[in-house]
């Protein structure tokens, strides 16, 4: 039984285990073992029944909780076993808060913790009221857009002879005559008054990121970026392919206006609000757009590219898109910009978390090299001077490879030894690099070569 998100093993009690603890009421529950090694070997806890007093005193006094302790034996030696259970509320440790992110434990601060606080008490940013809202702060031209693609999409109910208010109770916009966040998102006069970086960034770039040729920054409520935004790139940033039948000019689009479609929407209706602004880049043979905010609890990278369910970060806005007929509330707008391209014959989108939000990439050229390159990093042109026990990573990492996987095919039992002299090396001298470089405790972590690796795995082959 491995480490993992729910397991962790410590050799002996320390009182800031008790961030582990946190941690694990604030996430899905696990187990800390307290007298075990990092390979999972016992070792003996002399003052394990002082222990079992001391423990279960700090847990309740510092944390406020309870959790079920077992003095475990193995071959004459004992070890202890902390079960925490998970907590529907929100469990602090002197007044910080800890969760579990793959198989790390890590405090939770700004927009992190608003949200966890918020999800801990059953509400999400945007059901929040903004106190400092009126009707005057509402745009009415925007609900009226909203109202007529609602109307179109059949999915709301008739609203003829409804006030502004009446209508956006309807929409659950709306309570005690107080507004929601989501009312001023979806159709405020100006949201960035309450909210900053309610915007979007658009930048045309070319050789690289450093290469910016013009850029715009859009604001306005959501309806109006959803309006304003296509015909911005149409106009201003994105080229038309031309051909030619005879006589006859036809243009046609670079990307597939569906594939756009669902990148804005995903971005708009899915991003955290408190965040960042939008950003979204062009360059000659490819497009990118990026919003801040990781995938929810329970979705992953690859259940992006098969039918997942609809996990709204922000439900209230989610609803009334789905009313408007924007969004289908089933998670298919990723598939959708799989698909799209896919009919266009271009190559497979990248979908990727960066920079603590998800970022989106289509590619309008053919030839391009899509292999995924989350962190860009310089790698030196000299293959640096390395160890033998490098040198028999470096032969053996063909493809990627976990770290479980590769100690088992080194024949190395012992977990610090490969990770001091042969994994923590090889990644000081960019020989290798993680698949997940943002989620370095993953348990999906796995290791590959990098070009400078591959280098030095042809140069060895050939002694």
């Amino acid at each position: 039984m491995p480490e993992n998100q729910n397991i962790e093993w410590k050799e002996s009690w320390r009182d800031e285990y008790l961030k582990w603890i946190c941690s694990f009421a604030n996430t899905g529950g696990g187990s800390i073992f307290i007298g075990k090694d990092d390979t999972g070997k016992v070792i003996h806890l002399a003052d394990s029944k002082r222990l079992m007093e001391d423990i279960p005193n700090k847990i309740r006094n510092h944390l406020g909780i309870v959790c079920e302790l077992y003095l475990r034996e193995v071959n004459g030696k004992n070890y202890i076993e902390i079960i925490v259970p998970p907590y529907s509320v929100a469990v602090s440790l002197r007044g910080r808060f800890y969760t579990r992110i793959g198989s790390t434990t890590t405090e939770l601060t700004g927009n992190a913790l608003t949200e966890f606080l918020l999800k801990k008490s059953g509400k999400t940013w945007d059901d929040v009221i903004e106190e400092a809202a009126t009707l005057n702060d509402i745009d009415e031209d925007s609900l009226q857009i909203f109202i007529k693609d609602a109307q179109k999409s059949g999915r709301m109910p008739k609203v003829e002879g409804l006030s502004t208010l009446e209508v956006l109770e309807k929409l659950r916009l709306v309570k005690n005559r107080k507004f929601k966040r989501a009312a001023i998102i979806l159709f405020g006069k100006d949201p960035n008054r309450f909210y900053p970086n309610i915007m979007v960034k658009v930048g045309r770039f070319g050789k690289d990121d450093t290469d910016l040729l013009s850029q715009e920054v859009l604001e306005g409520n959501l309806i109006q970026l959803l309006k304003q935004l296509p015909d911005l790139l149409n106009n201003k940033f994105l080229l038309k392919r031309i051909s030619f039948e005879g006589m006859l000019r036809i243009e046609s689009d670079v990307y597939p206006l569906a594939a756009l479609r669902e990148m804005i929407l995903n971005a708009l209706v899915h991003r955290t609000y408190m965040g960042a602004p939008v950003q979204l880049r062009v360059y000659e043979n490819k497009l990118s757009l990026w919003n801040e905010g990781k995938l929810p609890e329970g979705l992953s990278l690859e259940s992006l590219k098969r039918n997942h369910n609809s996990i709204p970060r922000n439900p209230i806005i989610a609803d009334v898109c789905f009313k408007a007929g924007y969004i289908d509330s089933w998670g298919r707008g990723t598939l959708k910009i799989m698909d799209t391209c896919k009919d266009a014959h271009l190559p497979e989108p990248q979908i990727n978390e960066m920079d603590g939000g998800m970022i989106t990439v289509l590619f309008n050229d053919k030839t391009i090299d899509t292999t995924p390159q989350v962190i860009p990093q310089v790698i030196p042109q000299v293959i640096p001077q390395v160890t033998p026990q490098v040198e028999s990573l470096v032969k053996l990492l063909e493809k990627e490879y976990t770290r479980a996987d590769i100690q088992e095919k080194l024949n190395l039992s012992d977990r610090k030894n490969f990770t001091e002299n042969y994994l923590k090396p090889a990644l000081e001298n960019s020989l290798i690099e993680m698949t997940l470089p943002d989620k370095p405790q993953s348990g999906n972590q796995k290791y590959r070569l990098t070009k400078l690796g591959w280098k030095l795995n042809e140069s060895l082959k050939k002694k």
